[in-house]
């Protein structure tokens, strides 16, 4: 507006002021402090120039003692969420061992829960592809010789999967390879790019919004199939993994032949694959 252009404050200061004032990336901006003489004659313009560079500085320490409460905050409740993760997750453990048992006890058959969430690996190229699996591949996010995602099992994606089961093989994934694959191959999708997860801060920029402010509140929505799995699963760049140790057996034959092989759904099995490639 003509106010800002008439006022001796420039425009790049008072957007300077805005950002202090939000507290966003408070620490890096670099407020000159110049020091004047006692009782020299000091022009008007250099006086404004002092209060307001005073001003500055007074936001930006406030700033930046805000930002760092506010992440202390959100570290002790994140660890807090941890603690209660771990026990929802032993919880459940014994709960299935204390039905096994009870089951045995019995002499009754212990019917394990079905999987709520699989991890799907492509293991063929695109030469000679048909065009239909090859879109499927597409929607699925597996463009990539061993790229992995983790998918909700419902029927569209066991429909999905049924077309291009030559091309991909899949699994159950447990808590430890969940966590394993976000902490050493997960990458964040960031306005379209692909950026590490180095910090809960890109995280919490991101996903925030859907009550997801680190890496364990991350597991814990993938592992679980949460309420916020579509966007937690989005979040993350499909894994890029590494050919498996020890080679894949026959690439051509199902995993579930007589004489084996490896496409199709290998279960429990896949954990152990997931581990040889990660």
């Amino acid at each position: 507006s003509s106010s800002c252009f008439s006022s001796s404050v420039p425009l790049c200061c008072i957007a300077r002021r805005r950002y202090l004032e939000e507290g966003k990336m408070a620490q890096r901006y670099q407020i000159s402090s110049d020091k004047v003489a006692e009782g020299a004659a000091v022009p008007e313009k250099v006086q404004l120039k002092l209060a307001r560079n005073a001003a500055l500085a007074e936001e930006k320490q406030k700033a930046v003692e805000a930002a760092k409460k506010e992440r202390e905050e959100q570290r002790e409740s994140l660890k807090k969420r941890s603690q209660e993760y771990q026990k929802e997750y032993a919880a459940h453990e014994q709960k299935l061992i204390d039905l096994r048992r009870e089951a045995k006890l019995g002499g009754n058959f212990f019917v394990e829960p079905e999987a709520k969430l699989l991890f799907v690996v492509r293991i063929k190229g695109i030469i000679k592809m048909a065009p239909k699996p090859r879109k499927v591949l597409q929607l699925l996010r597996l463009r990539q010789l061993h790229n992995g995602v983790f998918l909700k099992v419902n029927k569209p994606i066991l429909q999905m999967l049924k077309l291009v089961q030559p091309y991909v093989t899949y699994g159950y994934p447990t808590l430890k390879t969940v966590r394993e694959l976000i902490y050493k191959r997960g990458f964040a999708k960031v306005n379209k790019q692909r950026i590490p997860l180095s910090d809960n801060s890109i995280i919490e920029g991101t996903v925030g919004k859907h009550g997801l402010h680190g890496v364990e509140d991350l597991v814990h929505e993938i592992y679980t199939v949460g309420p916020h799995f579509k966007q937690a699963s989005n979040f993350l760049w499909p894994f890029k993994l590494s050919a498996p140790r020890g080679g894949f057996k026959c690439k051509r034959h199902g995993y579930c032949e007589m004489k084996g092989g490896d496409w199709g759904n290998r279960e429990e099995a896949m954990n152990e694959l997931v581990s040889r490639m990660n």
